[in-house]
């Protein structure tokens, strides 16, 4: 039988009971010092060994280093050299693991306390840095050198720029907006002021009328705007966001520094800070949105949600509203929201339904209506006079030929003003420096400005007190601007009965086709002929879409027209849905459509019967005469039934040849 290793051991250190002693007395000297004297004697009173540690029985005194070392109050005390042996085996194998791990602890120790020490001189070097800084201020010669670098830019300027100079600095000098400026004054200057959303073609003064009528609401005695209420002006083409939150330049956001980066005063604890938007700067006042129809419909909505809130709230799933080191500015933000009480003013050239009709419904409309070519001689005329120029008699007529922006007119003014003054001859070194308030604008400065801006007329077609078969002017109508819609038709005898054909453009569109087929068929209603005897050729001309109906009566008296062979008017265009039973049905964009026609210098425009209150004829500077059928239409355009009757006749009669 194999003998005990802890007794093979024993006996080889320890030959009589004194050895035995003072081998355990060594054992308690390496165990105080691996945990130390102190802690020796508070383990000994927890492990209830204290005084069995100051016996003088060698039984007591293993007992008690047994309990200390295994940290077990429970263990007894052993009998017998067998035992005694043992015991102190197992002793000395789990100090030399004390011994172990206490060095292992050492070593990590002192490595932490050598970096404590190098952080905390990094720390006082700080501490000395910002002191300094403090006395010293931020300032090094590289940063004051960029700090006069850009107080040299900012002292150095040019004069304000022409386009500036000739912006319209009062409400009365906007032309042609009368009734827009007038629903938009009574929405927005009264006790309670309502958002707005303005309608209208481009480059009517949609955004300038804004800016003016806020500074007129603030006069009023009743309004609530203050005198120092803000205009913050936006572009919904460039309000971009991040769907993370990270960044909303209209709403806010929060930056929170765990995932986005910290300030340095934020870094170490790590604080999200919420960021203001646009709607909390317009607090008070007016927060004008240029095209509001270009912004994302998610901003849109959560646009909407402010102005039923009338704040705006910040979440982070890193803010902790119990830290000790958050300012209060931001527990207030997080817990208050940020104020956004302010007005919306949108401004758009796309159709209301391109809006969030959430907004929509909260928000009154007010249409701008296109300029006239009257209008923009008038802006013409008034920029050259800011100008302080003088222009050819032609010039603003010919301007006006080009465009019905207010914008763009005014910018080819500023075109041609700087062309006139390049083209101007120097002066000698003798001669008296040339005033730049004597330049003359001529027609050719103009042409100048027109051909290298690859401009064309804007209405190049043109009515004329002429007849023509076969060929009458519809109009169209696309975000709000109205355009001449050239439709030409012929019609050539088959000579075999039903073999004819209608050939159109299919450019045009679908709903322009179906216009076709209904007009064939009033056709055929109206004059007694089968349209297919004939091949008929209906023709756009340009090309364009005409994504509507309202182009239906203009085809049917082309067709007409060419199968008939009357002439019809040049100088009257129509408009109107034509239904198979020859009913005229009214169609949109009806004001719009008479801009166009009066731009085209049409003498008539012929329009639905349903459609006529919608004009204010004292306004409209052209005929407007109401239909409802296609035989009013010809007694409008004068058509005369004995003619139109031989021509039918003619042809029925070489139809019956064939």
């Amino acid at each position: 039988m194999n003998e005990n290793p802890y007794a093979v051991r024993f006996r080889r250190k320890f030959g009589s009971e004194d050895e035995m002693g003072r081998y355990v007395s060594a054992l308690y000297d390496v165990l105080a010092n691996t945990i130390g004297s102190d802690k020796l004697v508070l383990r000994a009173g927890k492990m209830n060994a204290l005084k069995m540690m100051r016996s003088g029985a060698l039984p007591d005194r293993i007992c008690a280093l047994q309990r200390l070392v295994f940290e077990d109050p429970t263990l007894e005390r052993v009998t017998g050299r067998a035992s005694f042996r043992r015991v102190l085996g197992e002793i000395e194998e789990q100090l030399a693991d004390l011994i172990a791990q206490k060095n292992v602890e050492d070593s990590i120790e002192r490595k932490i306390n050598t970096k404590m020490i190098e952080r905390h001189q990094d720390y006082l070097k700080d501490l000395k840095l910002e002191a300094l800084r403090e006395d010293s201020g931020p300032e090094t010669p590289a940063t004051q050198k960029k700090l006069e670098e850009l107080q040299q830019l900012e002292g150095r300027g040019l004069a304000a720029s022409a386009l500036q100079l000739m912006r319209p600095q009062s409400l009365k000098e906007i032309v042609g907006q009368d009734a827009a400026i007038r629903s938009l004054l009574t929405k927005i200057s009264s006790p309670y002021p309502q958002h707005v959303i303005l309608y209208g073609p481009p480059g009517v003064g949609k955004t300038t009328v804004a800016r003016l009528a806020l500074e007129v609401a603030k006069t009023r005695a009743f309004t609530p705007f203050a005198k120092d209420a803000p205009f913050i002006e936006a572009s919904g083409t460039t309000l971009r966001w991040d769907p993370r939150e990270t960044t909303n330049p209209l709403l806010g956001s929060v930056h929170d520094p765990i995932y986005q980066g910290s300030r340095r005063e934020f870094a170490d604890s790590g604080i999200p800070e919420p960021k203001l938007g646009m709607v909390t700067r317009a607090h008070g006042g007016v927060l004008f949105i240029d095209e509001i129809g270009e912004m994302d419909a998610l901003l849109q909505t959560k646009l909407l949600k402010v102005l039923e809130d009338k704040r705006v709230t910040f979440e982070s799933s890193y803010y902790d509203e119990s830290a000790a080191n958050v300012p209060e500015y931001i527990k207030w933000l997080f817990r208050e929201g940020a104020p956004a009480d302010f007005i919306l003013i949108g401004a758009t050239t796309r159709e209301p339904e391109d809006i969030d009709p959430a907004i929509r419904s909260r928000a009154a409309a007010v249409y701008f209506e296109p300029l006239t070519q009257s209008q923009i001689v008038a802006i013409v005329g008034a920029a050259i006079k800011r100008l302080g120029a003088k222009a050819e008699r032609r010039v603003p007529r010919l301007i006006a030929s080009y465009t019905i922006e207010g914008r763009q007119a005014v910018q080819i003014v500023a075109d041609a003003y700087g062309e006139a003054l390049y083209r101007a001859k120097s002066p000698g070194k003798s001669a008296k420096p040339r005033k730049a308030e004597n330049v003359l604008i001529a027609e050719e400065h103009v042409r100048n400005v027109v051909q290298a801006g690859r401009l064309v007329p804007h209405t190049p077609v043109r009515g004329r007190a002429a007849r023509e078969i076969g060929k009458t002017f519809g109009l169209g109508v696309l975000h709000y601007l109205g355009s001449i819609i050239e439709i030409e038709a012929v019609a050539f005898n088959t000579g075999a009965p039903g073999k004819g054909s209608v050939r159109f453009n299919d450019a045009a569109g679908k709903m322009a086709k179906d216009s076709v087929f209904n007009a064939a068929a009033v056709l055929r209603a109206v004059t007694g002929l089968d349209t297919a005897n004939y091949d008929l050729h209906i023709n756009v001309i340009g090309g364009g879409n005409i994504d509507g109906p309202s182009a239906g009566l203009a085809i049917f008296l082309a067709l007409y027209s060419a199968l008939s062979k009357t002439p019809v008017p040049q100088d009257v265009a129509m408009t109107g849905e034509l239904s198979i039973q020859g009913k005229v049905r009214p169609v949109g964009g009806i004001v719009e459509k008479l801009y166009a026609a009066r731009q085209a210098g049409m003498r008539a425009i012929l329009v639905p019967k349903e459609n006529v209150r919608e004009i204010d004829r004292t306004l409209a500077e052209i005929e407007v005469i109401p239909i409802a059928s296609v035989e009013q239409a010809f007694r409008a355009l004068a058509l005369h039934k004995k003619s139109t009757r031989q021509a039918l006749v003619g042809r029925r009669s070489i139809q019956a040849r064939s």
